[in-house]
């Protein structure tokens, strides 16, 4: 589905579907009771490594930082065979050539940061340039923030013709879309906002920068993920998800796994549909793959810090 144009018949996003508060917290925390049995939970923390993305999106970041999370991403623990490697490594676009090299047949995606990350604060050719830029540089993916300010001042079709310029611009490679579900305040706007970043060509609706608080809770998902699921019954068209922030532990993550499949099913239960922005998580899943394989847990100093 091409990105539409304002001037063409849009959906009244003012009348995008009302979220009863109560109802959607109740039916996430159920999500949490489901029990999940030994081979079932070693194949979900699997999937969970290969639907990560590290990220490093710090003022200070260098090369060597950049490439020693690229080293990581390929190796997560070699003294545990047959481990995926996780799905994407996510940089500012300054760096996205220096990451392109080191994961070099690796198979690992390469995603930047775009548009005035992570404020979204800056006039639109801009941003444009910021997304070209990552693009030519080798960026597979480019994780987008939305225009926070212009939606709640009601300016719904400015933010729908910023995200469709921005998914013009990144030609071949994916966007995600970071509504920034902290800064919206209610339910009724992140589905506001997830319907708006669908129609305009998202590929991905991500929850967070992961720089401010609240960043991803299962309620937020879960109302991000019916957006999916009705946008999907409507247009036949899948679209993926990427909670971030917030979610350090393979528990809480493997929660989030068993809400996707229920939801949405499992054709996207794959890195394809979902990823999880969360670097801290990596280690955390490593010691419980280990703990499964071995019955005992491994001290967190046998884990790369990055």
């Amino acid at each position: 589905m091409a990105a539409a144009s304002s001037q063409t018949m849009l959906p009244d996003f003012s009348l995008s579907p009302r979220i009863d508060q109560v109802g959607v917290e109740e039916r996430a925390a159920r999500f949490t009771t489901r029990s999940i049995k030994k081979e079932s939970k070693l194949n979900g923390l699997k999937l969970i490594l290969n639907m990560i993305d590290l990220t490093t999106l710090e003022g200070k970041d260098t090369d060597g930082k950049v490439k020693q999370l690229c080293y990581k991403a390929m190796h997560l623990h070699d003294a545990v065979p047959g481990l995926p490697t996780v799905a994407a490594v996510c940089v500012y676009p300054s760096m996205v050539k220096v990451a392109r090299k080191a994961l070099e047949g690796s198979g690992i995606k390469v995603a930047s940061v775009s548009t005035a990350f992570p404020s979204g604060q800056a006039p639109r050719d801009i941003k444009l340039r910021d997304t070209r830029f990552a693009v030519s540089e080798g960026a597979d993916e480019i994780d987008m923030v939305i225009s926070r300010g212009r939606f709640h001042a009601g300016e719904y079709n400015f933010v729908f013709d910023e995200i469709a310029a921005i998914k013009e611009a990144c030609g071949d490679a994916r966007l995600k879309v970071i509504l920034e579900t902290g800064e919206l305040g209610t339910y009724d706007k992140v589905r506001r906002a997830s319907d708006i970043a669908m129609y305009a060509g998202a590929d991905f609706i991500k929850t967070s920068t992961g720089k401010i608080q609240p960043a991803a809770t299962m309620p937020v998902t879960l109302v991000m993920l019916e957006a999916i699921r009705d946008f999907y019954y409507k247009t036949g068209k899948m679209i993926g998800m990427k909670p971030a922030g917030g979610i350090s532990k393979s528990k809480l993550a493997l929660h989030y796994l068993v809400m996707l499949k229920e939801v949405l099913g499992e054709d996207w239960l794959t890195n394809e549909w979902f990823r999880f922005g969360a670097s801290s998580l990596a280690n955390d899943v490593l010691m419980q793959i280990v703990k499964e394989h071995t019955g005992v847990y491994q001290s967190a100093n046998y884990f790369s810090v990055d």
